[in-house]
């Protein structure tokens, strides 16, 4: 009967484990990413840093300049030079130049080195950073932010020798929290020409031949300017953490913003100056935990020295084992460990048998806890999703909404991720301060955007279903349709009709002399009307848009005006003439009574689209700023039409078209909607029918409709001219109210 060693035994289970594991790995292993490393010179560019569109993070974007040789990597459109990025360390070497200053006799205080980076996603390493002062005959203290107050060190000179090299310099650590660094000097002697400030990687400073470079360079280039600059032939180095996202990893773990999406990674919440989080991958494995299998098994074995492994490798996923070889004991892991043995235990042939059984029950074990892991995994999923739909009130809406109209409106997350193939980022339509919108094709083939919120006030929670529960009721062709929503992530996702032709304000702004025909723009004013009118008043309750202009109105393939983006709207019951709510709106737009009274009614609306109006004759932003007194458009607008010269202020497209005339009418009906008071403005059904009339004339049907019930007045109307005479009387008081909004910071969406 053959015997077997026990070494020989442990050796065969120990390859038998190692091969179903791998087996095991592979079955598993999910798709590739979308998208792979980039590359700028010798530079790799990691996700969630990225070159081309949708291949990067919100403000992760580089630029490769190629016009260097090598090319140069840059953050953006910052200037700042990226040096290498950290992706498992979460940190970025940038080259932060050199502050000189040039001091006189005596002592003062000033700013000297700052964050120039978003702040909420790089911060200066107060661990892996120093910060040196190059320059003689100078005693210094340093002043450091410190959240809302600061500290000062002890007073310390350059000629003291702490630091090494051809002149006189100092260099201590940094304090943790601190991102603005400020400094207190003054002179020994009278002959001090310069002071120059680093934030340097400690590392590199270390080195002295790194120090004597500089200090030579900095000597052979000197600069009078008090700002950062570039050194010639030196790579000043400054390490800065960075963060993937400003949540936490226990806020993160299960919603589908997680951004460790490897396996093998883990979550490490941020113990810098940062608020939020980055990933890691696993000891044992290497990559980039932030793409799907991006966390890699390392082979240990074929690096056998950094694994201090001297003796007998195998491979393990995430792990190895190291074993002296057949006839020798001792420690494999040092050199020389394993040492001859003369004598040898035999066992008989059946122990053989008994290996490969328990290799074989060990392997039945690691299929049947990936199962379970699995099993548990989807288990999660589901009950996640249950505890969100209950959070974001799904009850509450089956309550307010029929019941067959809930159920086409609830829709499953299943459905919205294949729709946008798990929110893709080549699925983007585009993106603001409050959330993305993403294309999205359901499986009935309709093509919908789906709005996908950043974050979520718990407080808000019952208001947004209200609002989907009002939204789902309205039918109008000029508002865009609400199809449903989404209850079971974190934040409600909201899925609209797809309006293919973008905005108002895309057809508008553009540099070409011409534009929109005249015709177009008062097509295009009629159907905005007709649906803030049906907003105002044919519905079930009077809703406030809150925010109309020119961005928020889409054009679909026929140029059909939609009102869109319903996230501020404000339902008003009949009985009520107003609500009194947090002032919110659009820079320009926004109804100057209701920003000073919190006052809510439908003439705010009308004074956003008297707005709107203003940007269809000129075409020219509502927040531009026209004269030498600084008036906005508005104000020089009311201005030029009282004094009967709208001619000036007209696009010259409308002019060379021969609209003149009805471009004044339509520009007096702007003038009214801008009245001062709200009472003063006409209703949104009063604009409707005198903007049909217009566009009957346009087409050559003669209709009368000074008569006509909730009609606006014709021109020749006295009540048209004592308007006038009023918004000729609130002028001055307007222009006041407007520099008011311009030195004021823009409200909140």
């Amino acid at each position: 009967m053959a015997v077997f060693s026990i070494d020989t035994l442990l050796l065969l289970l120990l390859q038998l484990l190692a091969a179903v594991a791998v087996l095991l790995a592979d079955t598993v292993a999910p798709s590739p990413p979308s998208c792979p490393s980039n590359q700028c010179g010798n530079i790799s560019i990691p996700y969630p840093f990225g070159i081309s569109a949708g291949c990067y993070r919100d403000g992760f974007k580089m630029m490769c300049n190629k016009t260097y040789n090598p090319p140069k990597l840059f953050l953006d459109n910052t200037g700042v030079q990226v040096l290498d990025i950290g992706v498992q360390e979460g940190t970025m070497h940038i080259e932060s130049g050199v502050l000189n200053l040039v001091p006189f006799s005596g002592s003062f205080n000033q700013e000297v080195w700052t964050n120039t980076l978003d702040a909420s996603l790089y911060a200066v390493s107060s661990e892996a950073n120093n910060i040196a002062v190059l320059g003689c005959g100078i005693v210094l203290s340093l002043i450091f932010s410190v959240g809302n107050s600061t500290a000062t060190t002890e007073e310390i000179s350059t000629d003291d020798g702490t630091c090494s090299g051809v002149s006189c310099c100092i260099s201590q650590s940094l304090p943790d929290n601190s991102s603005e660094f400020n400094i207190r000097f003054s002179t020994i002697e009278n002959n001090t020409k310069s002071l120059s400030l680093i934030v340097v990687d400690s590392h590199w400073w270390s080195e002295e031949k790194n120090v004597m470079a500089l200090q030579k360079a900095v000597a052979s280039h000197p600069s009078n300017l008090e700002v950062r600059r570039a050194v010639p032939g030196i790579e000043v180095r400054t390490v800065m953490d960075w963060v993937f996202s400003n949540s936490s990893c226990a806020r993160d773990r299960n919603s589908t913003g997680n951004g460790c999406l490897s396996d093998n990674s883990q979550c490490h919440d941020s113990n810098s100056t940062l608020s939020g989080y980055t990933c890691k991958c696993q000891s044992g494995y290497q990559g980039n935990p932030y793409v799907r299998q991006g966390c890699q098994d390392i082979d240990e074995c074929a690096n056998p020295g950094q694994y201090s492994c001297f003796g007998q490798c195998i491979n393990l996923i995430g792990s190895y084992n190291c074993t002296c070889p057949r006839g020798t004991s001792g420690d494999p892991r040092r050199p020389n460990g394993c040492a001859s043995t003369s004598t040898r235990k035999r066992f008989p042939g059946f122990v053989v048998v008994i290996g490969i059984c328990s290799g074989i029950s060990v392997a039945l074990v690691l299929i049947g806890a990936l199962l379970v892991r699995r099993k548990l995994k989807v288990w999660k999923v589901r009950k996640s999703r249950k505890f969100f739909f209950k959070q974001n009130r799904g009850l509450l809406l089956k309550q307010l909404v029929d019941k067959d109209i809930a159920e086409r409106m609830i829709f499953p997350l299943e459905e919205l991720e294949k729709a946008t193939n798990k929110f893709d980022e080549a699925r983007k339509l585009g993106g603001g301060g409050h959330g993305t919108v993403y294309k999205g094709i359901l499986s009935d083939q309709r093509v919908v955007a789906i709005k996908k919120s950043k974050i979520v006030i718990r407080r808000e929670i019952d208001d947004f279903i209200n609002e989907v529960a009002i939204l789902s009721q309205l039918n109008h062709r000029n508002v865009v349709k609400l199809f449903g929503c989404c209850l079971e992530t974190e934040v409600p996702l909201l899925v609209y009709e797809f309006i293919s032709n973008g905005t108002l304000s895309d057809h508008l702004h553009v540099d070409t002399p011409v534009s929109l025909s005249w015709k177009e723009r008062v097509r295009i004013a009629l159907e905005t009307a007709r649906s803030l009118s049906y907003l105002h008043s044919a519905a079930t309750m009077s809703i406030v848009h809150r925010d109309i202009k020119s961005a928020n109105i889409l054009l679909d393939e026929q140029l059909t005006a939609k009102v869109s983006d319903f996230g501020t709207s404000r339902g008003i019951p009949i009985d009520q003439s107003g609500a009194n709510t947090a002032v919110q709106g659009t820079f320009g737009y926004l109804d100057p009574e209701y920003y000073h009274t919190w006052r809510l009614t439908e003439k705010s609306d009308v004074y956003s689209f008297g707005v709107v109006l203003v940007e269809l004759l000129t075409r020219k932003k509502p927040f531009a700023r026209l004269s030498s007194e600084g008036a906005s458009l508005t104000a020089e607008f009311i201005l030029l039409v009282n004094q009967d010269k709208v001619s000036e202020i007209l696009d010259p497209q409308v002019v060379e078209e021969g609209a003149e005339e009805e471009a004044k009418e339509v520009a007096a009906m702007a003038v009214m909607c801008l009245s001062l008071h709200g009472e003063d403005r006409p209703t949104m059904r009063q604009v409707e029918t005198r903007l049909e009339a217009l566009q009957s004339v346009l087409h050559g049907v003669e209709i009368n409709t000074a008569g006509t019930d909730g009609g606006m007045p014709m021109l020749d109307n006295p009540s048209f001219e004592q308007n006038n005479v009023n918004a000729r009387e609130n002028l001055s008081r307007r222009r006041s109210m407007e520099e008011e909004f311009l030195c004021s910071m823009s409200l909140p969406r």
